[in-house]
């Protein structure tokens, strides 16, 4: 079959599943079904890196992981975050064209990545330490917490939902450089999901 297949690249996939998953449940309306999809996709990405790390590939296998990790995320912090929003927002045309936008800008921002990252493998074997503009995977932490807070405090969810997407989907294309959380920040983001899950529990109907 066509394809690179080792155990690098199975969170990724996991990872699509769930945002798979995650869709159905957003076009059900299920929205906070959906938010922890989104998040089971974010935690996966967190460490498919690592894991990938662990092995020594070649030179196809990187160029694939590379791939197939942005194609993944496109799915998982692209399409689902807009489908999310625009269910939230019970269809609205704002959110169905503000949803686009978002997409778009994920889908430039990936395919960039894709030619940077390869770049920089070349002239380096070390791992990343600066990413330029914010990476799509922060919609899995920003989303369910701008949602569930606002569920707390009886805010508009979606009025503030699509003004989300406008800040991040423009943030993605800004190149301002932001250095890559190391171990003290993952645990940080790793706390910050769980009060996330913990609020989300209290609306989520599987």
């Amino acid at each position: 079959m066509l394809g690179i297949y080792n155990y690098t690249v199975v969170l990724t996939y996991v990872g699509m599943l769930a945002s798979f998953l995650g869709l159905n449940f957003a076009m059900d309306g299920r929205i906070e079904s959906a938010l922890l999809c989104l998040m089971v996709s974010g935690v996966c990405d967190m460490f498919d890196g690592k894991i990938a790390s662990t092995m020594v590939r070649t030179k196809n296998q990187k160029r694939f992981g590379i791939q197939i990790d942005s194609l993944s995320d496109l799915i998982c912090f692209g399409v689902l975050p807009a489908v999310i929003v625009n269910r939230l927002a019970a269809g609205s045309q704002l959110s169905f064209y503000i949803g686009a936008a978002y997409l778009l800008c994920a889908l430039i921002r990936l395919a960039w990545f894709n030619v940077d990252e390869e770049e920089r493998q070349e002239r380096s074997t070390g791992a990343r330490e600066i990413y330029l503009g914010l990476p799509v995977t922060s919609a899995a932490l920003l989303l369910p917490a701008l949602i569930g807070v606002s569920k707390l405090c009886r805010w508009p969810a979606d009025k503030l939902a699509i003004a989300l997407l406008i800040l991040m989907a423009a943030t993605f294309l800004t190149p301002f450089r932001l250095k890559k959380p190391a171990l003290p920040g993952k645990i940080g983001m790793i706390l910050c999901g769980g009060a996330e899950l913990l609020l989300l529990l209290a609306w989520v109907d599987i």
